[in-house]
C-alpha cells in the first residue's frame, strides 16, 4: 500500500534531505486534487525560510544539442567542488495523449546514482516558456534539503522558453555548429535572456564548424545590450 506522510513529517524529512521526502513532496506541488494542493501549500510555506541559498543555472537549447550530455559533465565537476546538485528536467508532454517519457534521467548515468546528485524529470503539462507549471515550487523544495546548486534544463523547443529566465541567477545557452540556422537563432526572445552560450559537439571533424559558429554568435551578440560569455563544449 501507498504510505501517506503527515505534514510535519514531510517538513522533518526534506530539511533532513531524505529523497523520498522531497521527491514525494514535488509529487504533492504537482499534483492537481486541491487536497493535495492545500497539503503542498503547508509545506512550502513551513519550509521557504530555509530556501534561497542556492545557485540557480537554467539550461536550455534545441533537443539534441547536447543537454542532458553537458549537465551530467557539469553537474560532476560541481559535485567534485564539494556541493550538492538537483536537477530538474522538465519533459515535453504530448498534445495528444497528455503523457511525457521523462527519460531525461536515464541519459545521466553517472550523475543519477550519485548520492549528492538529485534528478527529477517533471512533466511541461502544456506550461509555456520552457518550464513546468510548479518548477519554482520544486526549486524551494530541493533548497531547502541542502541542495545548493540547482540547474533547470528545460523542454528545449527554441525561441520562447524565457520563462526560466525569470527563476534562475544564470540562464545557458546551447547551440549546435554547422546546422545552418546560425544567423536565424539571433532573435529577440531566448537570445535575448540567455547570460551565457556554449557551442555544444565541438571537437573531430566538427571542430572548425564550431568555431565559425562562436564568431557569427560573437559578432551578432555585440547588437545586444547585455554582455554575453561564449564558449565550447566537447562531446
Amino acid at each position: 500500500m501507498k504510505q501517506v506522510f503527515n505534514i510535519n513529517e514531510y517538513i522533518d524529512g526534506i530539511l533532513s534531505s531524505n529523497i523520498t521526502y522531497v521527491s514525494k513532496a514535488i509529487t504533492l506541488v504537482e499534483s492537481t486534487k486541491p487536497e493535495h494542493q492545500e497539503q503542498a501549500q503547508q509545506i512550502i510555506n513551513a519550509i521557504i525560510k530555509h530556501s534561497g541559498n542556492s545557485f540557480r543555472l537554467g539550461i536550455t537549447g534545441v533537443p539534441g544539442v547536447g543537454k542532458s550530455t553537458f549537465i551530467e559533465s557539469f553537474g560532476l565537476e560541481v559535485i567534485n567542488r564539494g556541493h550538492k546538485l538537483a536537477v530538474l528536467a522538465i519533459d515535453p508532454s504530448s498534445q495528444l495523449s497528455k503523457g511525457s517519457i521523462l527519460g531525461d534521467k536515464t541519459r545521466m548515468e553517472q550523475l543519477s546514482i550519485h548520492p549528492k546528485a538529485f534528478i527529477r524529470p517533471s512533466p511541461s503539462s502544456g506550461s509555456l516558456g520552457g518550464v513546468a507549471r510548479k518548477t519554482k515550487e520544486s526549486i524551494i523544495i530541493c533548497e531547502a534539503a541542502g541542495y545548493d546548486y540547482i540547474f533547470i534544463e528545460t523542454v528545449g523547443v527554441g525561441q520562447s522558453e524565457t520563462a526560466v529566465h525569470q527563476l534562475t541567477d544564470f540562464f545557458l545557452l546551447l547551440m549546435l555548429a554547422g546546422a545552418g540556422d546560425e544567423l536565424q537563432g539571433i532573435k529577440r526572445g531566448i537570445m535575448e535572456m540567455a547570460d551565457g552560450m556554449v557551442i555544444t559537439k565541438a571537437d573531430g571533424t566538427n571542430t572548425d564548424k564550431a568555431k565559425m559558429a562562436r564568431g557569427e554568435y560573437a559578432r551578432a551578440l555585440h547588437f545586444f545590450h547585455q554582455p554575453k560569455v561564449i564558449g565550447f563544449q566537447k562531446c
